[in-house]
């Protein structure tokens, strides 16, 4: 069985809106488990066995949330040098009011001191989540869990 980590944070309800359509793209691919957390109570090992993660995150003053910034704080020093953790793949979701490019940017940047793998482009809601951003959220749900259902990754 494939396990997918979906870490969000959200105050408003639009990031957990987009992190629910990831967890229905990735729910779709057989063999699949899908594990949601917030970002608070993700833990290290819940990044040790999932096989891919989805990091979701509103921008908050042109950044990531203090609590996904957390989620990486509170794992990288016990994950470094951890057979499995690095190099997993990931995707990455963002609930903007502004561009999303500060947020997006923050995250990509601590993924590579993760040596995560980006899998798929990210999906930046900019305002209101609309039908199409969470149909684009749903397809990177599949697009992660069909890659490393299949071991693409």
């Amino acid at each position: 069985m494939c396990r997918i980590l979906v870490v969000y944070h959200s105050q408003t309800g639009n990031t957990r809106k987009m992190a629910e359509s990831v967890v229905k793209g990735a729910q779709s691919i057989e063999n699949v488990e899908v594990i949601l957390k917030r970002a608070k109570d993700a833990t290290l090992k819940d990044l040790i066995v999932c096989d891919g993660l989805a990091i979701g995150t509103p921008e908050y003053f042109g950044y990531m949330s203090g609590m996904v910034k957390d989620f990486f704080d509170r794992t990288y020093n016990e994950a470094r040098g951890r057979k499995g953790v690095f190099k997993k793949p990931y995707v990455v979701f963002v609930s903007a009011g502004n561009d999303g490019r500060g947020a997006l940017s923050a995250i990509e940047r601590l993924c590579i001191g993760y040596q995560f793998k980006k899998v798929f482009e990210p999906v930046v809601s900019r305002g209101e989540i609309l039908p199409e951003i969470l149909a684009k959220c749903e397809e990177l749900g599949k697009t992660i869990a069909a890659g490393c259902e299949a071991k693409i990754y």
